[in-house]
């Protein structure tokens, strides 16, 4: 490990032992550090304590942010603007909590440096597995969880607001870009098109009739005045399952009012034919239709556009881009 780094791991780990006494207590000392692997937006790290006690950070800081900084990332009035930061953890963590959503138990919430700079929140450490292995090994075993996170999408779904955008935005009495979620979405696909042609020459070949066929699907959106809670990306990856075998829902700074068939694409591109226990009645064609090609688009420009940096799971990364990339394409084939 170079100097730097060392020196880094050093700074986090006195940084995470006094807020892991502050968290946790009881006399408890601070054992190990384990970095978790999977976050492309913040560092999350288990804490093991001298009494075995464990618990996990999130650390909201520039150097663990692997996404390539872009024009209006910081812009919290794009509904799609990065998740980053604690305050948009705290907002979502209290909106989902109030509809009854599993979410990991708060420890500790520092957002006035107490513990460093940026933010920095201690939550309960689920050891447990994540929805996609447990899928993956025991499709029976899984249905009860389903069902379970069936109820807490009719819990979101049902809590209606006025408007869109992040829930910190809305909740706290503000007003997102736009004048609709369908103009943002198509908005945003169009530049995840041209990010995307500008990368791979399928893409570029195409990009006319893409672009004809993203038009297309939002003329046909109707308007629509009440928007749903929807986490954005709810894979099974940011669903745990705790001891009892409830989903736990996580990484949820994403979390906004938004349409709903938004969060049912996501939820039918990452479960395929496990999906069906989430179905949901009354979703309209038109929007998901749009949504289906727009986030096929965002799920090729994206994992290209953090290739640009050094993100270390290089090859899965790629694979995400490739596989949405022909999905994408078969949407106009002829």
């Amino acid at each position: 490990m170079e100097p730097g780094a060392v020196a880094r791991e050093r700074s986090i780990r006195e940084r995470l032992a006094g807020a892991a006494r502050d968290a946790l207590g009881g006399g408890r000392r601070l054992e190990a550090v384990e970095r978790v692997t999977g976050g492309s937006k913040k560092g999350v790290y288990r804490l093991v304590m001298d009494d075995a006690t464990t618990a996990v950070a999130y650390l909201w800081d520039e150097a663990e942010n692997y996404w390539p900084a872009a024009e209006g990332d910081d812009d919290l009035t794009d509904p799609f603007s990065p998740g980053l930061g604690i305050d948009l953890f705290r907002a979502a963590h209290a909106r989902l909590d109030a509809l009854g959503v599993r979410v990991p138990a708060l420890r500790l919430l520092d957002r006035d440096g107490a513990h460093g700079d940026g933010g920095l929140a201690i939550v309960e450490d689920l050891r447990g597995e994540s929805l996609e292995e447990l899928l993956a090994r025991d499709r029976h075993a899984a249905a009860p969880v389903m069902a379970r996170l069936a109820e807490s999408l009719k819990a979101m779904r049902g809590h209606r607001a006025p408007a869109y955008g992040k829930v910190a935005v809305v909740d706290g009495g503000g007003t997102s870009r736009g004048s609709s979620c369908e103009e943002v979405v198509l908005g945003r696909a169009l530049r995840d098109l041209t990010e995307a042609a500008s990368r791979d020459p399928r893409i570029a070949d195409t990009r006319d009739r893409l672009e004809e066929r993203l038009l297309g699907l939002a003329a046909a959106v109707r308007p629509r005045a009440q928007y749903a809670v929807v986490h954005g990306e709810l894979g099974p990856d940011h669903v745990r399952v705790d001891a009892d075998g409830n989903p736990v829902v996580i990484d949820i700074e994403g979390v906004m009012y938004f349409d709903v068939e938004w969060e049912h694409v996501f939820l039918r591109i990452r479960l395929h034919e496990a999906y069906e226990p989430l179905e949901a009645d009354g979703l309209d064609e038109d929007r998901l239709a749009l949504y289906l090609l727009a986030q096929r688009l965002s799920l090729t420009a994206g994992p290209l556009r953090l290739l640009d940096g050094d993100f270390p799971d290089r090859a899965f990364m790629a694979g995400i881009a490739e596989y949405n990339l022909k999905r994408a394409l078969e949407l106009v084939r002829p």
